[in-house]
């Protein structure tokens, strides 16, 4: 029911076959919008597999998110070929165990913990997942269409308290309320900018968490509609980048299955 023909899309983030970004970036590219794609150095040659397996044939650049003159040189080759750009999505977050304060599985190496997170590794980790959103935003307010849309995508532990997530979710939280300040930044050219915040899906990153499994079991029961996929995150980007929601901004949009209203946990018995 969405048609997107015409309409031109930036998507940061995209890692692998699990990556949330992805399964949004294949939504686009059904819905008729013509898709360019970021991709790292450690995940290029993974990055245009994907693209060539899934006839994606938009425009590939590698960009470092804490490298504004990157950015500005993906968007700006973007626009030139294709013209303003309507949507972009901001997936992209980073964070080692230092900042996470648990030990990744097959690492020797002791995570601290919370009190003790490194200055340095948080702040790196901040730049990546949050800071980056007001840099994305900051380059490509010049070229953006009419109306355009900027989606990211936060997580609930901006909000409670999962142990295993530790800094990321000062980094959220953080991401959060720099996409509501951008909704009023954006007020007089009538760009919009939300967050989805999706449930715990099992991406690459999501897989270093210790206990992921152990949530994901708890979340398949305690959630009203149980447990979220990452094409399921993707539906609901697809509302955000159409007309449909043309009207809404500065909105956390929870796609759980309704895990983040419930105060106890469901026991399976």
């Amino acid at each position: 029911m969405i048609n997107n023909q015409h309409k031109i899309a930036v998507v940061f983030g995209v890692r692998n076959e699990s990556s949330i970004a992805f399964q949004i970036a294949l939504k686009l590219h059904a819905s008729g919008c013509k898709v360019a794609v970021s991709y790292t150095a450690e995940t290029k040659d993974e990055v245009l597999i994907l693209l060539d397996t899934h006839l994606i044939d938009g425009i590939c650049h590698q960009v470092d998110i804490r490298n504004e003159l990157e950015i500005k040189t993906f968007l700006n080759q973007v626009y030139q070929q294709w013209g303003a750009i309507d949507y972009i999505l901001h997936g992209v977050a980073f964070g080692n165990q230092q900042v996470m304060c648990s030990s990744f599985p097959g690492s020797s190496e002791q995570a601290p913990n919370y009190i003790n997170i490194p200055f340095e590794d948080l702040m790196d980790s901040f730049n990546i997942s949050a800071y980056s959103l007001l840099r994305v935003c900051r380059v490509a307010e010049p070229l953006l269409a009419k109306q355009a849309s900027i989606l990211t995508l936060t997580y609930n532990a901006s909000q409670r308290v999962f142990p295993n997530y530790a800094g990321m979710a000062i980094n959220k939280a953080a991401l959060e309320n720099i996409m509501q300040y951008l909704a009023h930044h954006f007020r007089n050219t009538a760009v919009r900018i939300n967050a989805v915040s999706a449930g715990l899906v099992m991406t690459t990153s999501a897989g270093g968490v210790n206990g992921v499994r152990k949530l994901r079991k708890i979340g398949k029961v305690t959630a009203p509609l149980g447990n979220v996929s990452a094409a399921d995150v993707a539906d609901t980007a697809l509302y955000y980048f159409s007309d449909l929601s043309k009207k809404v901004t500065g909105n956390i949009h929870f796609v759980d299955g309704g895990f983040n209203i419930m105060g106890v946990a469901i026991d399976e018995g």
